[in-house]
């Protein structure tokens, strides 16, 4: 090459860099904002309203988003996303996702916070939005409920795309709303790597959480439009800061700008300063989401049709009723039930798997009978509601084994059963209560029960040729002599038999409380749990002290352990049972907590 041909090669590289200078310094402009995260007031602007290229910083609304849903039950940690084609095709920075595959939502949650993956973010706003424009409309409603006037958003991700914008002043808030909105999620912004199934994914953000002394997050952001962009909390002491930069030349130089911005912070601060939580944006259910289809079946069927009332009823219908009941028995139960009988016995009361018939006269039956669904299988009981009127009114004043023999004799003398049988010939007392104006009730048994047979030819009363009872006759509460008899040996009875006791049953003794005292005891205690490596001492022990709060039940008698390590500082719960430190390993994990079981 001939020193012309040099002269004219570094000639034209010497002009082509002046030409694209000027354009890459415009095309990553610079703004920032400081802000007291405790109060909102702002500390330090400039440019903060300014529309420009958010970047990755974007992912901070999806993830938002994601924690809104999640909270209000479109779906869960565990719900399983299927990666859709657009979903699979985002440039990187990538998780690695492909066309169908099927993952939880919690390792695309992981993935989006501390890898920045774009497939992740898109993912998510797939499985929420149901395509790039829902969720992007979604993003946008949002953002102006959270006071972010100068954001639109077009994707889920941040990648540049015309109208995708967004400002310092709006990224600062954003950050605010998850760190007092989602504080149960906010540790995510501070992990220096996490388990999102595909792989292990570390932070894009862990030089500066572990430069910074008391950085706790949140999120990155970069592409050739928008330069290096960061929103970063930090606290000390009483104090907190949270401060956003855009345009960033580079990583080390954006980190730089970050740290005097929020030194900037902690020395305008006041020590003290109210805590003015941000306005919680109003849920607005969306139209379609995750679980929809799940929604669209029915939660119960259509109640069926009031079925025609019966005519009304003479002795013969009476006589149906009670075949029915008996020819219940014979009904196969590999019988098919249609789909609306089936519907209606869920909502009928247990009353209508007995036959009632109901205001019984003598012989002759003026009474109104409605119709009852299909009776059960083996029907035990048949109620006979208002039962003074089907004997006679002397009987009705006797005791109530005088009425039971009454009844007795009434039915052998010529009542009979619609199949042709004669009926149970026995009735046995259900209840009793002396001077109740409905009288006493009965209950029709299907067979003779001893207690009766015996009491009957031991206990008749005797009822004079009118057949009434003496008058001197009075029924009594106090127990008799037969209760007492029965009482003192009692025969092993069936268990379909039912006899009632004439006199209250005495009160159940109040049982003692009774004290379980722990046992308090190391032997087992040599387990323990592992969050993570941390940047510095004072990380891993303010993280230790928050998920104590968070999980008192299961860390609350542990030890909180700082180890160091060649790494980093690593936070440790030890003095733990084996089944503590799985327990709490578990329940972690359900809030998006990194966690491992450390054994002996």
């Amino acid at each position: 090459m001939t020193t012309l041909m040099r002269w004219v090669r570094d000639g034209l590289f010497v002009i082509l860099l002046t030409l694209i200078a000027p354009i890459a310094a415009q095309a990553a402009p610079y703004a920032a904002m400081v802000m007291d995260m405790r109060s909102g007031e702002v500390l330090y602007s400039k440019n903060a309203d300014t529309p420009l290229h958010p970047a990755s910083l974007t992912k901070m609304m999806t993830l938002y988003i994601t924690f809104q849903a999640i909270e209000h039950g479109e779906f869960s940690l565990d719900s399983i996303v299927t990666v859709t084609k657009h979903a699979a095709s985002q440039p990187p920075s990538r998780l690695g996702l492909r066309p169908g595959q099927k993952i939880a939502v919690r390792y695309l949650i992981r993935a989006a916070a501390i890898k920045s993956a774009n497939d992740a973010a898109a993912a998510l706003g797939d499985y929420i939005g149901g395509s790039e424009e829902g969720f992007a409309a979604r993003m946008n409603r949002t953002a102006r409920q959270l006071g972010m006037k100068s954001t639109h958003f077009v994707n889920a991700n941040g990648l540049t795309r015309k109208g995708h914008l967004s400002s310092a002043h709006d990224m600062t808030i954003m950050g605010r709303h998850l760190f007092f909105d989602y504080p149960q999620y906010y540790n995510i912004f501070s992990r220096r790597s996490a388990d999102a199934k595909v792989r292990t994914v570390y932070s894009t953000n862990r030089k500066f959480l572990a430069a910074y002394k008391g950085a706790d997050g949140i999120k990155t952001g970069y592409t050739s439009a928008s330069g290096f962009n960061l929103t970063a909390s930090a606290q000390r002491g009483n104090k907190r800061i949270i401060a956003t930069v855009f345009g960033g030349t580079s990583t080390a130089q954006r980190n730089a700008k970050m740290a005097d911005l929020l030194d900037l912070g902690f020395k305008r601060a006041p020590n003290n300063a109210p805590t003015n939580r941000p306005r919680i944006p109003q849920y607005i259910e969306p139209a379609q989401s995750p679980m929809l289809m799940a929604n669209l079946a029915p939660k119960k069927s259509p109640r069926p049709d009031i079925r025609p009332t019966a005519p009304t009823a003479d002795s013969d219908a009476i006589s149906m009723a009670l075949a029915a009941a008996v020819q219940a028995d014979q009904v196969d139960e590999s019988t098919d039930i249609p789909e609306d009988v089936a519907e209606g016995a869920q909502d009928a009361t247990a009353d209508t798997q007995d036959v009632v018939v109901a205001d019984v006269g003598t012989l002759g039956i003026g009474a109104e009978i409605t119709a009852s669904p299909r009776p059960q299988r083996n029907p035990r009981e048949i109620q006979v509601a208002d039962a003074t009127k089907a004997l006679p009114a002397e009987v009705t004043k006797a005791t109530p084994l005088a009425q039971a023999q009454a009844h007795d004799a009434a039915v052998a003398a010529g009542k009979a059963s619609a199949d042709g049988s004669e009926e149970p010939s026995d009735v046995q007392l259900a209840s009793y209560e002396p001077g109740a104006s409905d009288g006493p009730k009965f209950v029709q048994s299907t067979q003779p029960q001893p207690e009766t047979m015996e009491l009957a030819e031991a206990h008749t009363l005797d009822l004079d040729k009118n057949g009434k009872a003496p008058s001197s006759f009075v029924q009594s509460t106090d127990p008799q002599p037969e209760t007492a008899q029965m009482a003192a040996a009692p025969e092993k009875r069936k268990s379909e038999i039912i006899l009632a006791a004439l006199t209250p049953p005495a009160p159940a003794p109040e049982q003692k409380p009774r004290v379980v005292a722990r046992v308090s005891s190391s032997g087992g205690r040599n387990w323990g749990v592992s969050l993570g490596l941390f940047g510095s001492r004072f990380a891993a022990e303010r993280h230790m002290l928050t998920t104590a709060l968070m999980e008192s039940d299961t860390l609350g008698e542990a030890l909180r352990k700082v180890a160091t390590r060649k790494t980093g500082y690593e936070a440790n719960f030890v003095g733990m049972t084996q089944d503590m430190a799985q327990l709490a390993c578990a329940r972690l994990e359900s809030r998006a907590m990194d966690c491992k079981v450390v054994g002996p």
